[in-house]
C-alpha cells in the first residue's frame, strides 16, 4: 500500500523534492538563534565588541527574512504538493467509479462513497504535504540540537533529551485515545442528524398517529448518546493537554534546575546556560510535528486503505477480442438465459427463452418480483447471466464491446435521473456532438420544445438539482427528448409512465410512441391500458414466461394476463 501511496509522488516529485530542501533550511534556520544568543551574552556583550553585535543582529534578521520566504514557499507550494496528489486520485477514483459493474453500486451506499471521495482523500492530501515535511523538519532540528548541545555539555544533553521518548510515547498515545473519541462523536452526530432529519421529514405521519412522544423518546436517546460520546471526547482531551503541559513543564524545570547547577559548578557559562533554555523552547516545535505526523499517517493512511479498497474493486471488462457491434437491426433472443443476484437465494430469471424480431414492440407484465426490469438490465449487460446468452442479430453480447452495444440502446425508465445543470446539458448526454437543430428537432418530437421556448432562458434554463425545477412529466418528457437525439435501434421502457397522472400519461405516452416508431421496444408496464397495441405480450412470473400472445389472444385465454387486466 506504501507502495501504491508512494506512486502518486512521482508526477510531483521535483516541487516535493524543493519542498523538503526548504524544509530543511527552515530547521538549520531555527538552529541559528541559540548559537549566535549564546556568543552575543558570552563574547560581544562582556567585551563591549559592538560592531560584532550589529553584525549578528543583521545577519539574524537576514536568516529570519530567508526563513520567511521559505515558510511562504512551504506554506503555498508544500500545500500545492497535496492538493495536487489529491485531484490525481480523485481522477483516478472517479474514472474507476465509471467502470465497476453496477452490482457494486446496489451494494454500497452514495453517500459513503462520496465520504471516500472527498473526506478521506483529504486527510491523505493532509498527510502527502504535511507528514514527510513535518517528519523531516523534526528530525533535522532534533537531531542539530543535539549535536550543537553535545558540544556544550554532553552530560546535561543527554539527560534532557532523555525526556523526549517519555513525551513522544505519552503525547502518541493519549492522541490516539482522543481521536478515536472524536471519531466516535462524529458517529454518534450523524445519528442524531439522522434521527432529525427522519423526524422532520415524517412529521406528518407522527402527528396523524399521535406519535409525537414517541419520536421525542427516539430522539432524546441518540441526543443522549452524543452527549455521552461527546462528555469521553472532552475527558480524553483533558488528559492529552494536561499530560502533556505537565511533562513539558517538568521538562522545563529540569533544564533549568539542572543547568543553573551546572553553572554554579562552573562547566558551563552563562551564555550556554541560556542556550540551553532556548533550545529546550525550540523541542516542542519538532515534537508537536512528530505528534502530528502519527496522527496524519493514522488518518491519512486509514483514508489510504479506503481508497485502495475502491480502486481494487474489479472493473467491468469485455471478454479477450471483444469486438464492436455496428449496423444493428434490433433482433434480440434470449437463450436459455438464469440470472440471480449475489445476495439472493434463487434465481429471478431461469431458463429464459425469448425471440424479438427487429422493429417489433414486446410489452413485459406480470406480478413484481418476475425479473421484468432484470431482464430488461440484461440485455444492455448491466449485469452478467448466469447461464445461457443473449444475441443481438445473432451475435453473443458477450462477445461485444458494452460500449458499442450500449450506443444502440436506449432506456427510459420510471425515476428519471437529470443532471443538475441546464436543460441543454442534459438533452446533450444523448449526443454531446449533436447540433442546436438536432437538439431543436428530438425536444419537438418529445414535446417539450415547446415548454423549454416558454422559459426565459429557454434551453440555457437551470434546472436544479435532479431537475427539482421541473414536474414529473418534464423530466419524463426531457429524458424521451435525450433518447431521440441518440437514435437507437433497441429501446426500453421501463414503467415509463407509471408515476404520472392520467392527463400526463397520455402525452407522454404519445411521445413514447413516437420514440417507438422503426425500434426493437421492451415495455415494463404496470398500468396494462398502455400495451394494448403492443406486438406481442409477455407475462413473466418467478417460474419463467407463463404466456404470450397479443392483447386479444391473452384476453381470450382468460389465464394470468386476463386476470391482471380485468383487476384494474
Amino acid at each position: 500500500m506504501v507502495r501504491d501511496f508512494m506512486k502518486y509522488y512521482k508526477p510531483h516529485k521535483k516541487l516535493f523534492i524543493v519542498d523538503l530542501i526548504c524544509a530543511f533550511f527552515v530547521a538549520i534556520c531555527d538552529l541559528f538563534y541559540p548559537m549566535i544568543t549564546r556568543n552575543i551574552i558570552n563574547d560581544y556583550v562582556p567585551n563591549r565588541k559592538l560592531n560584532f553585535l550589529i553584525i549578528w543582529s543583521v545577519v539574524l534578521l537576514i536568516i529570519y527574512l530567508v526563513k520567511k520566504g521559505l515558510n511562504y514557499f512551504l506554506q503555498y507550494w508544500g500545500h500545492v504538493v497535496g492538493v495536487r496528489m489529491q485531484a490525481d486520485m480523485r481522477r483516478d477514483i472517479f474514472k474507476h467509479l465509471q467502470k465497476l459493474p453496477f452490482k457494486f453500486f446496489d451494494e454500497n451506499k452514495t453517500g459513503i462513497i462520496m465520504s471516500r471521495i472527498v473526506n478521506d482523500l483529504m486527510d491523505i492530501s493532509e498527510l502527502a504535504h504535511h507528514g514527510p515535511e513535518d517528519l523531516f523538519i523534526s528530525i533535522v532540528m532534533l537531531i542539530g540540537s543535539f549535536i550543537v548541545l553535545c558540544t556544550i555539555n554532553i552530560p546535561l544533553t543527554i539527560i534532557t533529551f532523555a525526556f523526549i521518548p517519555v513525551l513522544v510515547m505519552f503525547a502518541i498515545k493519549k492522541r490516539i485515545k482522543m481521536d478515536e473519541a472524536f471519531t466516535e462523536t462524529r458517529v454518534k452526530i450523524g445519528e442524531v442528524n439522522a434521527s432529525l432529519e427522519n423526524s422532520i421529514a415524517g412529521t406528518r405521519v407522527s402527528r396523524a398517529f399521535v406519535s409525537t412522544d414517541y419520536e421525542v423518546e427516539k430522539f432524546e436517546k441518540d441526543n443522549n448518546n452524543f452527549r455521552v460520546a461527546r462528555e469521553y471526547a472532552y475527558k480524553a482531551m483533558a488528559e492529552f493537554f494536561s499530560g502533556m503541559n505537565f511533562i513539558v513543564d517538568f521538562l522545563n524545570l529540569a533544564v533549568l534546575s539542572l543547568g543553573g547547577y551546572f553553572t554554579y559548578l562552573g562547566k558551563i557559562n552563562l551564555g550556554d546556560y541560556v542556550a540551553y533554555l532556548l533550545y529546550i523552547s525550540m523541542f516542542m516545535n519538532p515534537i508537536k510535528k512528530l505528534i502530528n505526523f502519527v496522527e496524519q499517517l493514522q488518518s491519512g493512511m486509514t483514508g489510504f486503505k479506503r481508497f485502495c479498497e475502491i480502486m481494487n474493486e474489479g472493473v467491468e471488462e469485455d471478454s479477450p477480442g471483444a469486438i464492436e457491434i455496428n449496423d444493428v437491426k434490433g433482433d434480440i433472443a434470449f437463450n436459455n438465459v438464469s440470472f440471480k443476484y449475489d445476495d439472493e437465494e434463487g434465481r429471478v430469471l431461469n431458463g429464459i427463452n425469448l425471440n424479438i424480431k427487429s422493429g417489433k414492440t414486446i410489452a413485459l407484465v406480470g406480478p413484481s418480483g418476475g425479473g421484468k426490469t432484470t431482464l430488461c438490465n440484461l440485455i444492455p449487460r448491466f449485469y452478467e447471466v448466469d447461464s445461457g446468452k443473449i444475441t443481438i442479430d445473432g451475435t453473443d453480447i458477450s462477445a461485444v464491446t458494452r460500449e458499442s452495444l450500449r450506443k444502440h440502446i436506449g432506456i427510459v425508465q420510471q425515476d428519471v435521473f437529470l443532471f443538475t445543470g441546464t436543460i441543454l446539458e442534459n438533452i446533450l448526454y444523448g449526443d454531446p456532438d449533436a447540433t442546436e437543430d438536432e437538439i431543436v428537432q428530438a425536444a419537438k418530437r418529445a414535446n417539450i420544445h415547446d415548454y423549454i421556448m416558454s422559459l426565459p432562458e429557454g434551453y440555457d434554463t437551470y434546472i436544479g438539482e435532479k431537475g427539482l425545477k421541473l414536474s414529473g412529466g418534464q423530466k419524463q418528457r426531457l429524458s424521451i427528448a435525450r433518447v431521440f437525439l441518440k437514435n437507437p435501434k433497441i429501446l426500453i421502457l421501463d414503467e415509463a409512465t407509471s408515476a404520472l397522472d392520467n392527463a400526463t400519461e397520455l402525452m407522454i405516452q404519445n411521445s413514447l410512441e413516437e420514440l417507438a416508431k422503426g425500434r426493437t421496444t421492451l415495455i415494463v408496464a404496470h398500468r396494462l391500458s398502455t400495451i394494448k397495441n403492443a406486438d406481442e405480450i409477455i407475462v413473466l412470473t418467478p417460474e419463467g414466461i407463463k404466456e404470450k400472445g397479443s392483447h386479444e389472444k391473452l384476453i381470450n385465454q382468460e389465464g394470468i394476463y386476463a386476470s391482471l387486466y380485468n383487476a384494474v
